[in-house]
């Protein structure tokens, strides 16, 4: 598609045309496009690799936070369990 911008008139009819021809919004399209130049080190922007990273540590981080409560509170009940004075 980036090659063929000299064909039409201004991003936006490119973005039409090619919307209308693959059945999608201009919007999507549009932010195809976008992407393909932050992917591309043309725009500023997260790239997609760095989207998918940022998405995988989220859910390490959740995971992670999950179980250190779960350790906590296993901690909390074992040390009452060993302590003397609940004998």
């Amino acid at each position: 598609m980036t090659e063929h911008r000299s064909e039409y008139s201004s991003e936006r009819a490119l973005h039409i045309q090619v919307a209308d021809s693959l059945g999608v919004s201009r919007e999507s399209v549009r932010r195809r496009v976008m992407q393909y130049g932050v992917d591309a080190g043309q725009v500023a922007g997260v790239t997609s690799d760095d989207r998918e990273e940022l998405r995988r540590l989220r859910a390490e981080n959740k995971r992670l936070r999950e179980v250190n409560k779960v350790l906590k509170s296993a901690t909390v009940f074992f040390a009452g369990e060993l302590d003397p004075r609940n004998r």
